[in-house]
């Protein structure tokens, strides 16, 4: 019943910028926070984002902070992650995850997960 369906992943020129959505069904939406993962090619799944259930607090990596932006809209079912000044050690399948009441980057914690979507910077 629950799906979490990620879009706008592609190819894009370093310096360049792609916008990530994350459309949730299934779910009460407004009493999840939702996270970003990402797991490039030989590498195990990283944290990137969080957002807890109303918007109001965030958590980024390191890696991407100053760079990425992670924000949601209730009304839409929907979490995005604005990415910009992309590297090519930006390149991974990006994850989305919703937890019950949950904000942070322990996978565990997360009750649901998306597909994927590939994101690919190139130099």
């Amino acid at each position: 019943q629950v799906q979490l369906v990620e879009s706008g992943g592609g190819l894009v020129q370093a310096g360049g910028s792609l916008r990530l959505s994350c459309a949730a069904s299934g779910l009460t939406f407004n009493t999840y926070g939702m996270g970003w993962f990402r797991q490039a090619p030989g590498n195990e799944r990283e944290f990137v984002a969080t957002i807890n259930w109303s918007g109001g607090r965030t958590y980024y990596v390191d890696s991407v902070k100053g760079r990425f932006t992670i924000s949601r809209d209730n009304a839409k079912n929907t979490v995005y992650l604005q990415m910009n000044s992309l590297k090519p050690e930006d390149t991974a399948v990006y994850y989305c995850a919703a937890g019950k009441y949950y904000i942070g980057s322990y996978q565990g914690n997360y009750d649901y997960w998306g597909q994927g979507t590939q994101v690919t910077v190139s130099s």
